[in-house]
């Protein structure tokens, strides 16, 4: 089911930029083309990237790029084997496709509708948990752009080594946020966001902690305003020894960028400096 909502909410994020004219994105990491309608070929999904020693490898979601550019990228990915060959692709491979990136993006989503969340539209105050230093209480229930503690390492070393900014798109019912992982690092850094423990439950009922950021939304800019909402649906999968388990499965719905969104895609494409050359 989390899977599944993930998938949709970068779906969402591609189309948002793709409308834009200007820019055009491509899933990059293994959720955007893994499947997830069958338990079987999910689980050879992965066998099959453990085969590629690929299964540790934390990538971006997505990749944007120039919409000039859109052929050259469409033939150096079809050449590949299309996107679904990308997961299991190493990233020695993809210099002339990593070289054109203006962007990438970690995808995140909440099954929230932002604007009724109890905390929207309520200013940073002064905390005494945190000495006085802005921030909101605790219970509070807001907006966020969620960092995995486990994604931060591997996110920070996929940057440097790529030399890619990477920011982190998280989609919400109706509303979307963004921030780089360099402003993210600083918030945490400099003790703005604090560490917060989230526990995940399995249908089987084992349960997991796992540390997350929850950056506030006063921190990072609008991104995108849902323009249709998608619909839900039921469904469910089956595990091998018959088990039924249901779900509700999201479809459709459209995202369009913020005038802001566009504004920084343009900085980060003129920071990216001249044209990569075509030669192959």
């Amino acid at each position: 089911m989390r899977w599944s909502q993930g998938a949709w909410s970068e779906e969402r994020v591609v189309s948002a930029v793709n409308a834009t004219g200007q820019y055009f994105a491509l899933p990059y990491g293994p959720s955007g083309v893994a499947p997830d309608d069958d338990p079987r070929k999910f689980e050879q999904y992965f066998e099959r990237l453990e085969a590629a020693g690929l299964t540790g490898v934390k990538r971006p979601d997505i990749l944007v790029f120039k919409a000039a550019d859109q052929a050259i990228i469409e033939t150096l990915v079809s050449n590949l084997g299309g996107i679904q060959e990308l997961p299991f692709t190493t990233e020695g491979a993809l210099t002339e496709l990593l070289n054109r990136a203006v962007v990438a993006v970690e995808c995140e989503n909440s099954l929230w509708v932002a604007s009724q969340m109890p905390a929207f539209g309520t200013q940073l105050s002064p905390q005494r948990r945190k000495g006085g230093a802005l921030g909101m209480k605790k219970a509070a229930v807001l907006p966020t752009v969620i960092l995995k503690e486990e994604d931060r390492g591997p996110l920070k070393q996929w940057q440097a080594a790529n030399r890619i900014p990477i920011h982190i798109w998280h989609v919400f019912f109706d509303l979307a946020y963004g921030i780089s992982l360099d402003d993210a690092e600083r918030r945490i850094s400099s003790s703005d966001i604090e560490p917060t423990d989230q526990v995940f439950q399995a249908p089987s009922g084992a349960t997991t902690t796992k540390v997350i950021y929850k950056i506030y939304y006063h921190y990072a800019y609008p991104l995108g305003r849902s323009t249709a909402a998608p619909e839900l649906k039921a469904a469910f999968i089956q595990d091998k020894n018959g088990h039924i388990l249901p779900y509700v499965k999201f479809e459709g719905g459209a995202l369009e960028l913020t005038k802001e969104a566009i504004r920084l895609l343009e900085s980060l494409s003129a920071a990216k400096g001249p044209e990569v050359s075509n030669a192959q």
